[in-house]
């Protein structure tokens, strides 16, 4: 399968051009079943994990990095070979923990920042995390505070990166800008929603990255699987739940052209949206989140995929984005 690594954003490391997301370590894959899609990731040549301290919560906060930690402990250059990404912001409470306020907020403070940190590293078994992200923005805490915290990890050897995920436009800037006056590298990654069906970004995120050489990391690439062939799997009983049904019904003329055109091109819907994803230049890795072995050698395969330019015109115009970037879109 061809994949390809290529720069973050305009920074100097090499990430696949999909990015593992661990969501489902430990949830809706089992251990042994997580370790196999992470040792099948390496051999297909994907070397970029995504995970989150909050991860597995459905069980206990903090259960998807200990997988990844046990995963890392077997050895045979496992930890070495990944480029490894968590974040920081949500409460993590897990069973032995006693109540602590600056720990069960949502925040970005140099305390929680620190705490959260030393509690990664312990359960990913490792010295560092490769990407620090900031889960989502904290608009009360200032910017000197947060940096001056991610610059110690920096320092101490803890922390390589720090990216954002869920950043408007404007905190991508203030972000960058902040980092700027304190003399640091700033954020080298935003983490976003973005999908076919929602093109939202491409207004003002996007433009932020390319304007501070971020990397773009998209996550959901198929919509919570609406992009994954919804209707087929609706019409079989494979999709039963009402809120998916409720989905579909609201887009169904939308999910109907579309699954045509994937029948057209001779590509599973799910492999389609992530080849679309993969065609756009600020695009780095979209985040696949597979629960068993064939979701990601299919998310490999997407890889291999080619759209034209009559086929990017016909996915336009099914589910059509914003209309170009701010203020352009809307204005002049």
């Amino acid at each position: 399968m061809p994949v390809e690594h290529r720069r973050l954003g305009r920074h100097g490391v090499l990430v696949s051009n999909l990015c593992l997301g661990t969501m489902n370590f430990g949830v809706r894959a089992t251990k042994e079943d997580s370790f196999a899609i992470m040792d099948r990731a390496l051999e297909l040549g994907i070397n970029f994990f995504d995970t989150a301290d909050v991860y597995g919560r459905q069980v206990e906060f903090g259960l998807t990095e200990e997988i990844i930690g046990e995963w890392f402990a077997q050895g045979g250059g496992r930890r070495d070979a990944v480029v490894l990404a968590t974040k920081v912001y949500n409460p993590v409470s897990r069973a032995e923990f006693l109540a602590e306020p600056n720990r069960d907020i949502r925040s970005l403070s140099a305390y929680k920042i620190h705490k959260h940190c030393e509690g990664s590293l312990e359960r990913l078994r490792t010295d560092r995390i490769d990407i620090y992200q900031m889960h989502h923005v904290d608009r009360d805490c200032p910017w000197l505070e947060t940096w001056a915290a991610f610059d110690s990890l920096v320092g101490q050897g803890k922390v390589v990166y720090v990216g954002s995920s869920n950043f408007a436009g404007w905190d991508i800037a203030t972000a960058c800008q902040e980092a700027a006056r304190l003399n640091m590298l700033g954020l080298v990654s935003e983490q976003s929603i973005y999908h076919l069906d929602n093109r939202a970004i491409e207004l003002e995120v996007i433009p932020a990255c390319r304007h501070y050489g971020l990397g773009l990391i998209p996550w959901s690439p198929l919509a919570g699987g609406m992009l994954g062939g919804a209707l087929g799997k609706a019409e079989t009983g494979r999709r039963s739940d009402s809120s998916m049904i409720a989905r579909i019904e609201a887009k169904r003329e939308q999910l109907e052209a579309w699954e045509g055109l994937c029948r057209d091109l001779g590509h599973p819907p799910g492999e389609v949206a992530l080849a679309w994803l993969l065609h756009n230049p600020m695009v780095s890795a979209p985040i696949i989140g597979p629960r068993t072995m064939e979701q990601l050698e299919s998310a490999a395969r997407a890889t291999a995929i080619e759209l034209d330019a009559e086929t990017l015109e016909r996915l336009d115009a099914i589910f059509p984005g914003p209309g170009g970037e701010a203020p352009k879109a809307y204005a002049w």
